[in-house]
């Protein structure tokens, strides 16, 4: 899975639209492309690991075809080879698949029964082979793709193409998001809105067990029992139209420096008008508890929202892993609102535990970035968070407005409930107003983070470590660290060092911390000190006058704790990429991950 586009066209070559299309979806990770186009009456097949640049130069400058479809792959079943990228042919169909078909043993097992053999060890061949199957027996597309919905189990957004047949593109959808654009003599499809918006805003979205047979002028959607469809002809607005990296070596520094604005954007609509505008945030007073879910980043947003619900509103806040709450009792009901938080909104695991929680007639609340997107087709209300494009995998801009959004909804919740009085929340609305300036000089320190970056660069293990919600923001200090420089790097608990962490410390090892607590500080610099008579070197972030020359100190503003995650996490972001620069990765993908996660 990773990326799909297809195009089909009356008066445009579709080859450099493929590879363009391709190229805007890069920033989701894959490790292999490939396009299959007729040519000649022929369906050439083009495929190659490593990056899209090494496809263009693979194919023939004067390449032209009016119909194809094309793939960036990230491994699932199967290596990172060229024989196991997409499209996949198998005779007469020929594919492109995102998604995980789960029973695809199965059906391999009854298609070698039926003389089939096959090259490779992918699922995506096996439902290429199903295809053809149904195809062959019934030489009927509605048919084929009708007997194939039913047959598979598992996930799919599936685009193909038929030998002989010069004026068709299908594609099916179940629980992988796939779009279908639209313009004057070329229609598309794809996988995310971003590959085709050079040539049209104009889509349709369709929805699980839907399908479509689409030609130059037309499209026609149909659902699983084959009626016809109509559906609304979208147009997407791009808020953030600027996707280029500027005077940025990397996205992600150009991310990171860009969140001056994007927290200010994201919250803007709930500050501008003080506490009238707060409170058009959602009313959570009618809850006896919250629960977060989300994966990765957006998981430890979440622990930071836990924090705030908790301790400043006194109220039962639980965070859950999505790839975990499907399958353990999670005690389920009306008086629980489920928060469900995605940078995608196209996050596998997440859309699964919000299903779950829709089956079962709950609450339920996203927090989300991407407008059209999945999740907010599902949720019964969706906040936007104003994060715009992010397209270095490392989640940094879309971390902080959704901790943002999240901070916001705590101090409304906490100012319903009479926890938080009003002076109070003037004062935080204040600090969220004046957020440009706090967070400037932060931005700022750049001989600060590089300093301390060629200090643990060639380092191979590293430790975090926080109390409270310094605990919290070590989570993901640790995971923008591992994500991008791939130095092992884990977070703990300051109180747990004892209980068996502390064994690993050596001379040199790398011990990043923030201690921004009054009532956990003076613990916390005891931590310090053990790993410090250790041989450890410490690297603090604190918003405390600390005078010790044993630790290399990064001060912030004090501030709010509503404020504080945000200003905490800058530090941990630069200190990271720098790391990563040093290390000469691939900063804006990483190996093995994808912007997208949309299988389990």
């Amino acid at each position: 899975m990773c990326g799909i586009v297809g195009a089909i066209s009356k008066d445009k070559n579709i080859v450099p639209l493929l590879i363009t299309g391709l190229e805007n979806l890069e920033y989701r990770g894959y490790d292999s492309a490939g396009v299959a186009y007729f040519k000649n009456k022929k369906i050439n097949i083009v495929k190659v690991t490593g990056k899209v640049n090494k496809l263009k130069d693979k194919l023939k400058e004067n390449e032209s075809s009016n119909i194809g479809i094309a793939h960036t792959r990230w491994a699932t079943h199967g290596k990172a080879t060229t024989i196991n990228a997409h499209p996949h042919k198998f005779k007469h169909i020929t594919l492109v698949h995102n998604g995980i078909i789960e029973n695809f043993n199965i059906l391999k097992e009854f298609l070698i029964e039926q003389g089939y053999s096959f090259k490779t060890n992918t699922d995506s061949e096996v439902a290429a082979a199903i295809l053809n199957y149904y195809y062959e027996k019934y030489t009927d597309i509605d048919k084929t793709i009708q007997e194939f919905m039913s047959t598979i189990i598992g996930s799919y957004a599936i685009g193909f193409i038929v030998d002989n047949d010069y004026e068709n593109i299908y594609c099916l959808k179940k629980e992988s998001p796939l779009i279908i654009g639209v313009s004057n003599n070329t229609n598309m499809i794809s996988s995310d809105i971003r590959a085709i918006l050079k040539y049209t805003n104009k889509y349709y979205i369709l929805d699980d067990f839907e399908y479509a047979k689409i030609d130059v002028s037309k499209v026609i959607i149909k659902s699983r029992t084959g009626d016809i469809i109509s559906k609304e002809l979208k147009e997407y607005i791009d808020e953030d139209a600027n996707s280029s990296k500027g005077h940025y070596k990397h996205y992600m520094l150009k991310e990171i420096m860009e969140q001056k604005e994007t927290i200010l954007k994201t919250a803007l609509p709930f500050i501008e008008d003080g506490i009238n505008s707060l409170l058009t945030l959602p009313d959570l007073t009618k809850y006896k508890e919250i629960d977060i879910i989300g994966c990765g980043t957006a998981y430890h947003a979440g622990l930071v929202a836990k924090y705030l619900f908790t301790e400043l509103t006194n109220t039962r806040c639980n965070v859950y892993l999505a790839s975990e709450y499907r399958y353990q009792n999670n005690f389920l009901n009306k008086d629980t609102l489920s928060i469900f938080i995605s940078q995608s909104g196209e996050t596998a695991d997440t859309i699964a535990a919000l299903k779950l929680v829709k089956k079962k007639k709950c609450p339920n609340l996203g927090i989300i970035n991407v407008k059209e997107s999945s999740m907010t087709l599902l949720v019964d209300k969706c906040l936007y968070t104003k994060a715009g494009n992010e397209i270095a995998v490392a989640s940094t801009k879309a971390y902080t407005a959704q901790v943002t959004i999240l901070s916001l909804l705590a101090l409304s919740h906490g100012y319903r409930n009479k926890t938080i009085n009003k002076n109070q929340v003037l004062e935080v609305l204040k600090e969220f107003k004046n957020i440009k300036t706090l967070i400037t000089p932060i931005l700022n320190k750049k001989e600060t983070y590089l300093s301390i970056a060629k200090n643990i660069y060639k380092e191979e293990d590293i430790f975090y470590i926080g109390r409270g919600l310094d605990y919290a923001l070590s989570m993901e200090g640790a995971l923008k660290l591992k994500e991008i420089s791939y130095i092992h790097s884990e977070s703990y608990a300051a109180g747990e060092l004892k209980h068996g962490t502390i064994s690993l410390i050596k001379k040199n090892t790398p011990v990043l911390c923030s201690a921004t607590n009054d009532k956990l500080n003076a613990k916390t610099i005891s931590n310090l000190k053990e790993v410090l008579a250790r041989g450890a070197n410490v690297y603090l972030i604190t918003n405390t006058k600390i005078k010790d020359d044993s630790f290399k100190i990064i001060n912030i503003p004090k501030t709010s704790d509503f404020i504080k995650p945000i200003l905490i996490v800058i530090p941990y972001q630069l200190i990271a990429y720098y790391t990563a620069l040093l290390r000469g990765t691939s900063i804006d993908k990483p190996k093995n991950l994808a912007k997208s996660v949309t299988v389990e």
